[in-house]
């Protein structure tokens, strides 16, 4: 698979083979469902947190006494019953949403999302990023004549360029990273990958190396339609017996 390499004027300047080992998988959604899911579960914060009746502060002395008051017995003030005791079954910060995800199945659904950014012609590539200063407004001008244009775009950044992704997040609908960060859920967040032929290479070197092109399945053979047959009922010499024939 080829792609077009463009320079800063938005002009194409050459093609580049693409490995198809990162950019000619078959997609699977389950996998990459499950990637999703996992990812999102990792980076979720506990915040809601409610304290116990053992968590809140006071309730150490007995309100009164056991018997002969004629009133309910309890023995804390700090009771979920009472007003200003401890939540019942709340939520707390112990909670732990961490769920393990193998590392070939993560690059596995990376890779499909690249495959599909290549086919869907959502891959950009730039031969070099130099910009005359580093200015909001100049990055884009730039980004206004190549094929991105006004849509959602992730940058991916051979190197970090602090000054750089500075500028980048000045921009609403464009989110810089670098090329060893790339992750499924910001791939999927954004239409267009933008990317120069230095983080092109550093994805290949990290996402590619010691991966083999795997195998496409065989297409499944054609159903071939038999006709049913019916039976009737012939008389033959005084006895009845079964012929089949074939419908019209």
């Amino acid at each position: 698979m080829k792609t077009a390499v463009y320079n800063l004027a938005g002009d194409k300047v050459e093609e580049i083979e693409l490995n198809p080992v990162l950019f000619d998988i078959e997609p699977n959604i389950a996998v990459i469902h499950q990637v999703v899911i996992a990812q999102e579960k990792n980076a979720r914060k506990v915040l809601a947190h409610t304290k116990g009746r053992s968590d809140v502060r006071g309730g150490g002395k007995k309100p009164w006494k056991q018997k002969g008051t004629g009133r309910a017995r309890h023995g804390s003030s700090r009771s979920p019953i009472w007003k200003g005791g401890g939540i019942t079954f709340g939520p707390t910060k112990e909670r732990n949403f961490k769920v393990k995800i193998n590392q070939k199945m993560k690059n596995k659904a990376l890779r499909m999302i690249l495959s599909d950014k290549a086919k869907s012609d959502n891959l950009v590539v730039v031969d070099k990023w130099e910009l005359a200063e580093m200015k909001t407004k100049l990055l884009n001008q730039i980004l206004n004549k190549l094929p991105v244009k006004n849509q959602k775009t992730c940058l991916a950044l051979a190197s970090t360029d602090p000054k750089l992704v500075q500028v980048v997040h000045n921009l609403e609908k464009v989110y810089a990273l670098g090329a060893n960060s790339l992750n499924v859920v910001d791939l999927l967040k954004y239409k267009f990958l933008l990317i120069s032929k230095a983080a092109l290479q550093e994805i290949e070197k990290i996402y590619g190396q010691g991966l083999k092109l795997e195998a496409k399945p065989a297409a499944k053979p054609a159903m071939v339609k038999v006709k049913k047959q019916s039976s009737k009922k012939v008389e033959s010499r005084g006895k009845s017996r079964l012929v089949r024939t074939k419908a019209k």
